[in-house]
């Protein structure tokens, strides 16, 4: 589990933070790994969005999001369907192509249950409309799978 030291924030939590400001850029600046890191947790909320339009309550919606965290479906950096390989270094064997699918896998997990959390009215166990309405936008004109990919 991914939790930041002493309270400060993490990739994760700075993802969530950022997302619905993010979530407009055509473009955004790459000035190192975190602004990769961040890229792709922004593409992957995206994904749990849409995910979670379907789930009728935070327990569903908790399922649902372990689930697409295991997805093999999702491309990782070096995969001919990954949305931006230009700006990302794919990995060099097969034993980096594991470390850094373990890592993504273990943001999605992490990602998906911080999400949960925000996108869940405690009160009706319904999803939020603040959230929800950012379940169709595309960030930077993509999406982490193609359209009509099942996940």
């Amino acid at each position: 589990m991914m939790i930041a030291v002493d309270g400060e924030e993490d990739i994760v939590d700075e993802a969530l933070a950022y997302f619905k400001p993010n979530i407009f850029f055509r473009e955004y600046e790459i000035r190192g790994p975190a602004d990769r890191t961040l890229i792709y947790l922004t593409f992957y909320i995206s994904e749990c969005l849409r995910k979670l339009q379907k789930s009728a309550n935070k327990t569903q919606g908790l399922k649902d999001m372990a689930a697409l965290a295991l997805s093999q479906r999702l491309p990782i950096p070096g995969e001919a369907d990954f949305p931006l390989n230009s700006m990302y270094k794919a990995p060099t064997n097969k034993q980096d192509e594991e470390m850094m699918r373990a890592y993504l896998q273990q943001l999605r997990q992490e990602l998906g249950i911080r999400l949960c959390e925000r996108v869940f009215d405690p009160q009706t166990d319904k999803p939020l409309k603040w959230w929800m309405c950012f379940a169709r936008r595309r960030f930077m004109d993509k999406g982490l799978v193609s359209p009509g990919t099942i996940l």
